[in-house]
């Protein structure tokens, strides 16, 4: 078999089943793990995978620049807004990540809503401003421009002080086995340490993202207690979310 046949089977089979281990791949092609590893590399490379111990998951395509992502699934990011800014009672202390998403759920909050929002992301507080009951506290840190959020020990160490209701996060990937994943390490670690700081932690995804990973685990599927996601996701997706234990809200 011609190695760009193989690749394009392997491309196939993790569409199909969401993830592929190296030693099956080997004995399946009858070629050694090495073989099938440099090809795990090559599709990698190409940003047609991601590689983990053992194997590969589906890329997410939503870890492209934030000029991209602005344009990636906006109606849908628009109905998952409408349906997370509903969570949002009076007299509540929300986090938002940053992201398109979180600008989207800041347009759908009411003019009048009395609540404290909590953000790194210089772009939402912006988007806040329009909205005078709302008390906004800008967390600090070294700005990560490719999605406009504050990142490092300063943002994680004035995050230590805040106490929230909920926290709305934004990932570039939701998978059972892979987990909730990002492009970044250290947006990685923040997203991790705001979650820590909030009594719920409310995922919003669009499909593109689920079943699909980034190099960067923000932590075990386990971590969001509940998640916003589209209504086409696929159903068995849901069910094994609900299995877990974690509610699922469609948008």
């Amino acid at each position: 078999m011609l190695t760009s046949q193989r690749k394009r089977e392997i491309l196939d089979t993790l569409t199909r089943d969401g993830q592929v281990i190296a030693k099956t791949l080997s004995e399946r092609y009858a070629v050694s793990e090495d073989t099938i590893r440099r090809d795990l590399r090559e599709l990698a490379a190409e940003g047609l995978l991601q590689r983990v111990h053992g194997g590969a998951l589906p890329a997410s395509p939503a870890a492209a620049d934030l000029s991209v992502r602005e344009n990636l699934s906006s109606p849908s990011k628009e109905r998952i807004a409408r349906t997370a800014a509903q969570l949002v009672a009076p007299g509540q202390t929300i986090i938002l990540d940053g992201g398109t998403t979180s600008i989207q759920l800041v347009r759908c909050l009411p003019k009048t809503l009395a609540a404290t929002v909590v953000t790194h992301s210089p772009n939402v507080a912006v988007e806040l401003a329009g909205h005078r009951d709302i008390e906004v506290i800008l967390i600090g840190g070294r700005l990560f421009r490719h999605s406009m959020v504050t990142v490092g020990a300063a943002a994680i160490e004035a995050l230590g002080h805040v106490r929230a209701d909920m926290f709305f996060m934004g990932v570039t990937g939701v998978h059972l086995r892979g987990g909730l994943s990002t492009g970044d390490l250290e947006e990685a670690y923040v997203k991790r340490a705001l979650s820590v700081q909030a009594a719920e932690t409310i995922v919003l995804a669009t499909i593109e993202k689920i079943n699909a990973a980034s190099r960067c685990k923000i932590g075990d599927i386990g971590l969001a207690n509940s998640m916003v996601l589209e209504r086409d996701t696929p159903a068995d997706f849901v069910a094994e979310l609900e299995r877990l234990g974690i509610t699922v809200v469609l948008a």
